[in-house]
């Protein structure tokens, strides 16, 4: 059984913004493996962009996994192992703020999973919805789900700290949410640098007409237009059709997992 019965329509749009001098955002289109991510540096200098390449680069080594599982275990493994770069760059650097967010789309089969650390988003879209599946690891999100401010007074909040990422402790914290995948649904994976400019709903309008590279460079010219004020990125995947057997032929096989959660 293939990895995925799916062929994929996907797009990705990296952009340094119009006020940053350089783009700290990095991204990873991997269709052969079932792995999309992006990443989002922070820190002073090329900090940034270190690290969020470190990740990029960890993730890119993927290329033997052969079932659900094994995928999301070396997922998981290539992760760590680039908040162990990250962590060793910084001490060379005297310790300077250094590390980087990402979210990660992993699809096997008719399932997919979610990993992320930090305010970069995976966003979900079917039957002509728009869901946010990520949930933003910053200090406002922890206000707003404690009940001490309203999500209103979040999108005028003055500071957003973001509180996980990767390379900044020894033990990465990285939440995963998985669930079925149907033909019809949409995958948005983005940096903050799209949300601080378009809203959810301009997402779902975006993504549900074009095909997924006009989706994303229609996105990231939006964010563009209301100012750019910081790296925009942009990756869009949606199911085509279920692979044929001549499809097959063209890729090589992998196992999958023949169980109603392929993650376990």
């Amino acid at each position: 059984m293939d990895r995925s019965s799916y062929i994929f329509d996907a797009g990705a749009m990296t952009h340094p913004g119009n006020v940053r001098p350089r783009n700290e955002d990095a991204l990873l289109a991997r269709a052969d493996v079932g792995l999309w991510a992006v990443a989002d540096g922070m820190g002073g200098h090329d900090a940034g962009d270190l690290a969020s390449q470190l990740v990029i680069q960890a993730l890119d080594g993927i290329s033997d996994a052969t079932t659900a599982l094994q995928l999301l275990e070396e997922t998981e493994t290539r992760v760590l192992e680039a908040n162990r770069k990250i962590i060793d760059v910084s001490r060379q650097r005297s310790g300077g703020l250094m590390g980087s967010t990402v979210a990660i789309l992993l699809i096997s089969e008719d399932h997919y999973a979610c990993l992320w650390a930090g305010d970069s988003r995976l966003y979900l879209v079917r039957h002509g919805v728009v869901r946010q599946v990520s949930r933003d690891h910053t200090e406002v999100e922890e206000m707003v789900a404690s009940g001490a401010i309203t999500s209103e007074e979040a999108r005028n909040w003055p500071q957003n700290v973001i509180t996980r990422a990767i390379g900044v402790h020894e033990k990465p914290e990285l939440e995963i949410v998985t669930g079925a995948f149907e033909e019809s649904d949409v995958f948005v994976l983005c940096s903050d640098g799209l949300t601080k400019h378009v809203s959810d709903e301009e997402i779902l309008r975006q993504v549900s007409a074009d095909n997924a590279q006009i989706s994303c460079e229609a996105l990231v010219h939006l964010a563009l237009e209301r100012g750019g004020y910081d790296n925009v990125t942009v990756i869009v995947i949606r199911p085509l059709r279920k692979m044929t057997s001549d499809d097959r032929a063209m890729v090589s096989p992998a196992e999958g997992l023949p169980t109603t959660d392929v993650w376990e």
